[in-house]
């Protein structure tokens, strides 16, 4: 069976890397995802491994030569999946929100694997996403604002860039920014039990229906 590599983004001291008020940091979040994660994928009786199992910030080539490594040594293939909170220029908090998929430029299999992720969180984060459009209906948010946030100017839904885990890793690979950690609103959806939930039944399930589990 497909083996899936778990990426937690950046140390759990880098600096930066958190809400304003520290309660959101963004090394010790993707850590707790991706090793829940990682449990539920066992669960389900699908391999799978934290490839930077480090707490220290790990530099992106040794995360690429693991995540390689592991695909050339699993014969049945891998997925990565890389696991990060965004944010936005400056300091302080700010109004910029929601959830959204990256893949590397190009049409790949990584646009498949991003398109069954943003279908699974339409689903697991429904109340996520009601309370966001609720929001904008009454007036509290900007008309703008989305709870998943997508780029359809190619003909999918994931944003894609020159993001060098996804550029130079040799399976179908997604970076995903699950929230931002400078908005009051996401912080507390993010930290909450049903939001952390809510995220990695978003992941798993997405993840499962690309690899067929």
């Amino acid at each position: 069976m497909t083996k899936v590599l778990i990426d937690n983004g950046h140390g759990t001291a880098t600096s930066g890397k958190r809400s304003p008020d520290g309660r959101l940091i963004e090394g010790r979040y993707a850590r707790e995802i991706a090793r829940r994660l990682g449990e539920e994928l066992e669960e389900r009786g699908v391999p799978y491994a934290l490839i930077t199992p480090e707490m220290e910030d790990t530099p992106l080539a040794t995360r690429v030569y693991r995540a390689n490594t592991y695909h050339r040594q699993h014969h049945d293939g891998t997925v990565f999946i890389s696991l990060h909170s965004d944010a936005a220029p400056g300091s302080g908090w700010h109004s910029a929100r929601g959830f959204a998929v990256w893949t590397s430029r190009g049409a790949t299999k990584a646009d498949k694997l991003a398109e069954c992720i943003y279908e699974a969180a339409e689903t697991c984060l429904s109340h996520y996403i009601r309370s966001i459009e609720k929001g904008v209906e009454e007036g509290k948010y900007s008309k703008s604002t989305r709870a998943l946030r997508m780029d359809k100017s190619d003909g999918d839904k994931d944003y894609e860039a020159d993001f060098y885990v996804l550029k130079h890793t040799i399976m179908p690979a997604v970076l995903v920014e699950m929230f931002f950690h400078d908005n009051r609103d996401d912080v507390e959806w993010a930290l909450s039990p049903e939001g952390k939930s809510a995220i990695v039944n978003a992941l798993l399930d997405g993840i499962c229906k690309f690899i067929g589990a």
